[in-house]
């Protein structure tokens, strides 16, 4: 049964005087959430009007000592976790910046320290579990953030993901001090921006669920979890739209029906899409429509409140704008096939694939004022294939961060106006240049780990770089769907699983030599590939995996005849030296496939 259900500000969660424990059990698996999730985090909390919602925890009270209470993590235990690693990336960045505290700064760093560790104790506020090495990269990270911590001298490996989410949160508060400001406004300090993130973390809500026994903490979380969705802030919208039409009687509910289908019929049957559509409409068009107060953009959080603003107006001519801008961006982004696509709808499937709906926007507004701007099909053209080479850099080395993006485009939009043709041209490479990572660093990242830093931005790449080999009689789709998923997979050529076969710890020199081997060179880009029978090949030697067919004699390995594997069919081993060779030889083209912007 449950004990109480109550909603607190984290900061409460872990209050600082407290002798609280939140324990994650053994059984729980290990901690996973990613960039995604990471960026998904920040940006809902530093855009939050107020205080951001972060959900239900559930915890089993089972403790005995009432002076030092002990909480188990049923469910919450990602969402904690990130929450103590954000914390804690603010604590270090502000004990970089300790002489520079005034009083009431020093105040907050050292409650920021106690919510992380109970200070009586010395102990860790969140114990994770030892699976993974989860408790001893945790107590790492604290070590080398300033944190005292009773623990053992031990250092966070940094290709895990409590080193990375780590390392991502401190770059996302630094990259704040760059771009914290609308035009004019002085940036803020790198403590101002640690300040600002602990802040609205600590103010962000959680409800907990304390229930008296495991079997009513997991039925609760299965109901949960199959509990039905609430109404959508899109649903809302709608009928908050249908509702005025029929007080106003500015047209039958049933036109009116009529008109928000078809703006979704344009957009897909995708829920983002809609979501999305609705927020880049307003930040492309934010000078042309009606001032919403405290809105200079569009987020999750106020797109209610925009659109009940602006359909107090003339809402006939809002309603028509709209629908109009539906069938652009549906275009953009590829939500229905066209009877006769042309070359834009190639390059717009391309930016799809590069996952760049951050620049639907400005693209939104490019097409929308194509004539009075004086731009042709192929400047559309010109900017898409800019912002594929973009996007691309961007995935792969994080830079610049999500949520500097929206502002970024709308700034491209009103630099733009009063420009046209090539001036406009000019304009968005400028820009795009400028907050593109440079080359060096571009160039870095592709030589890391890549598949495990974004699994997505990899197979962008292999399959950009296959693609400029083929021809009409060689051409395969790389990105072909069957039942919702890949028809061509990424195929680690030396494997990435356990118990590597004899034949490959032979050839890489024996057991230990294979092992480091595997460790340090698997998920490099030049042990990448790409294969449609990747369960065939699983773990086999390498000339069986070059030599396999299928059983009418063709060719399913590495001599497919795919593009990217045309180096591979001629070889006779594969170690270290070869992949360091192939990722370098990739590298350099991926740095001329995907370029910095020219004006």
């Amino acid at each position: 049964m449950i004990q109480s259900a109550t909603q607190y500000p984290v900061r409460t969660l872990l209050e600082a005087p407290s002798k609280l424990t939140y324990v994650i059990p053994p059984y729980q698996r290990e901690y996973s959430w990613k960039r995604d999730q990471w960026e998904n985090l920040f940006q809902d909390l530093i855009e939050a009007e107020g205080q951001h919602f972060l959900g239900t925890i559930i915890s089993l009270n089972n403790s005995t000592d009432s002076m030092n209470p002990r909480l188990e993590l049923i469910d919450g235990q990602q969402r904690l976790t990130t929450l103590s690693i954000l914390l804690t990336a603010c604590y270090s960045v502000l004990a970089d910046h300790q002489e520079d505290l005034d009083e009431d700064q020093e105040d907050l760093f050292r409650d920021v320290g106690r919510q992380l560790v109970i200070s009586s104790a010395k102990t860790p506020r969140l114990l994770l579990q030892t699976q993974g090495n989860n408790r001893v990269d945790y107590l790492g990270m604290l070590r080398e953030a300033g944190v005292k911590v009773d623990a053992p001298d031990t250092r966070m490996d940094r290709r895990r993901l409590i080193a990375k989410c780590f390392s991502y949160f401190r770059d996302a508060i630094m990259e704040l001090t760059e771009n914290s400001g609308e035009p004019g406004v002085p940036p803020m300090t790198a403590v101002g921006a640690a300040l600002r993130v602990m802040e609205a973390a600590n103010e962000a809500i959680i409800v907990k669920i304390e229930v008296s026994s495991a079997s009513d903490a997991f039925t609760l979380f299965e109901s949960l979890n199959n509990r039905g969705l609430p109404l959508s802030p899109v649903d809302l919208i709608k009928n908050q739209f249908l509702a005025l039409s029929d007080v106003r009687g500015a047209m039958s509910v049933e036109d009116a029906f009529a008109l928000w289908d078809g703006m979704l019929r344009n957009l897909g049957d995708s829920y983002t899409t809609h979501e999305r559509f609705l927020r880049h409409y307003y930040n492309a068009f934010l000078a042309e429509l009606p001032s919403v107060q405290n809105a200079s953009v569009a987020t999750k959080k106020n797109l209610i409140r925009i659109y009940e603003t602006l359909f107090k107006g003339n809402l006939t001519e809002q309603i028509h704008r709209l629908v109009s801008a539906s069938a652009i961006f549906g275009r953009i982004a590829c939500t229905t096939e066209r009877e006769d696509p042309t070359q834009l709808d190639a390059a717009y499937g391309t930016l799809n694939r590069v996952q760049a709906a951050p620049s639907f926007m400005l693209l939104l507004w490019l097409e929308t004022h194509q004539q009075d701007k004086h731009l042709s099909e192929t400047d559309l053209i010109t900017v898409t294939n800019m912002l594929v080479s973009f996007f691309a850099r961007r995935n792969v080395t994080g830079y610049p961060a999500t949520y500097m993006l929206s502002r970024m485009f709308m700034g491209i939009i009103r630099d733009s106006m009063d420009a046209e043709g090539r001036e406009i041209l000019r304009i968005i490479a400028d820009a795009l240049r400028r907050n593109s990572s440079d080359n060096e660093t571009f160039r870095w990242r592709l030589e890391q780990d890549l598949y495990t830093e974004n699994v997505d931005a990899a197979r962008f790449v292999l399959t950009s770089l296959s693609e400029q080999g083929m021809t009409a009689e060689n051409r395969r789709d790389l990105w072909e769907r069957q039942s919702g998923r890949y028809v061509w997979t990424i195929e680690h050529i030396l494997p990435q699983g356990e118990h590597l076969p004899p034949a490959w710890v032979e050839m890489l020199g024996g057991e230990e030599a294979a092992t480091q081997a595997q460790q340090e060179y698997a998920h490099k880009l030049g042990n990448l590939t790409f294969s449609g029978y990747n369960s065939n090949l699983g773990n086999k030697g390498f000339l069986d995996k070059r030599d396999h067919q299928d059983n009418n004699g063709n060719y399913i390995g590495y001599r497919n005849g795919i593009p990217l594997n045309r180096d591979l069919a001629h070889k006779e081993s594969w170690g270290p030296h070869d992949i360091q060779e192939r990722t370098q030889h990739l590298v350099e083209r991926a740095l001329v496939l995907f370029p910095l912007p020219v004006a």
